[in-house]
């Protein structure tokens, strides 16, 4: 027997909870943290590529993961940069993701800390890259 998709699992530490699947919630956030604008410079032609696939991300991502209690919004941001900058070759997905730590209040040097502090975890090469990434979309934002 299973239990119900809303139960934490029974070996779950306390506090954490599942993800929901709020579509109307994850479309709000987007506009928050990236600007309506991105819903049609963006989703729009991902939509056109590969239909139903930005509204799954939208769905899982911003309506789901991002809905949990248990980060604020600021530390999501943050473990985003960081994550973005170790993978490396995401560089249109760092980029929006300073512009949306920026929206949400992160400070530029806040970014570039974040950025600064990567390097020993995931390599001068990729703190670097990330830094470029960010130090271009500062520019951008002027």
């Amino acid at each position: 027997m299973h239990p119900a998709p809303d139960a934490p699992a029974p070996d779950a530490p306390a506090g954490l909870a599942p993800a929901p699947l709020d579509r109307a919630a994850g479309y709000a956030l987007l506009d928050e943290l990236a600007g309506p604008r991105t819903r049609a410079d963006t989703l729009g032609p991902l939509d056109e590529l590969a239909p139903g696939f930005p509204d799954w991300i939208v769905t899982a991502l911003f309506g789901g993961t991002y809905q949990r209690p248990g980060l604020a919004l600021r530390d999501r941001q943050v473990a985003n940069l960081a994550a973005l900058t170790a993978l490396g070759g995401v560089e249109p997905q760092l980029a929006d993701h300073v512009r949306n730590s920026l929206r949400i209040g992160l400070t530029r040097e806040e970014i570039t800390e974040v950025l600064v502090h990567l390097a020993p975890y995931v390599g001068v090469p990729k703190a670097l890259a990330g830094l470029r990434v960010a130090a271009a979309t500062f520019a951008g934002t002027e």
